[in-house]
């Protein structure tokens, strides 16, 4: 599988670690991972600012970003500041920072943006993730105007609920490219 975009990865809480899917597609299609300055106790209007950054060293208009769990929210909130357009996002398994799962030491990534996002965007999502219930990551996609895809029992869609390299994925992210 070929990809025309630049592909932005953008982890979520903690990073993604080896066995990640993010991981391995950045390695396999030599995607470029936004490197956060502060993984464990991250700041929003820090990621924000370091998303901006990221971006601003492309052309917008093929940049596709790939978000994973608190990093789809961050997206939001930059989408919300900065109105760039940029050919697509990819939001796996969005974190709801408003429920009382989030993780501790997560600053000020509630409350969660209900903007219509100004890009194409897919929300994937699973019927027992335990960081966001599937009503509210409808809701989410709903709000933002993003296609809904939902992958049935998948936990958070990352390692520890079996996903490697996770090649349905790959084709959801085709799919922007296109």
């Amino acid at each position: 599988m070929e990809f025309s975009s630049d592909i932005l990865i953008l982890p979520g809480h903690g990073n993604s670690g080896e066995n990640h899917w993010q991981t391995l597609w950045e390695r396999e299609y030599d995607f470029k991972r936004i490197e956060q300055h502060n993984w464990l106790t991250p700041t929003c209007d820090d990621w924000v600012e370091t998303i901006e950054k990221e971006v601003s060293k492309y052309d917008s208009e093929e940049v596709i970003l790939v978000a994973h769990s608190l990093a789809c929210i961050a997206v939001a909130y930059w989408a919300e500041r900065y109105n760039r357009y940029i050919k697509g996002a990819l939001l796996v398994a969005p974190c709801d920072t408003e429920a009382p799962t989030t993780p501790p030491g997560i600053v000020g990534f509630d409350p969660i943006p209900a903007i219509e996002l100004p890009f194409p965007s897919i929300v994937v999502t699973s019927l027992d993730d335990h960081f966001a219930s599937w009503e509210r990551t409808e809701a989410f996609a709903e709000c933002w105007g993003s296609k809904l895809v939902n992958i049935g029992k998948a936990g958070h869609i990352n390692p520890s609920s079996g996903y490697g390299k996770w090649r349905w994925g790959l084709e959801l992210l085709k799919r922007l490219d296109e």
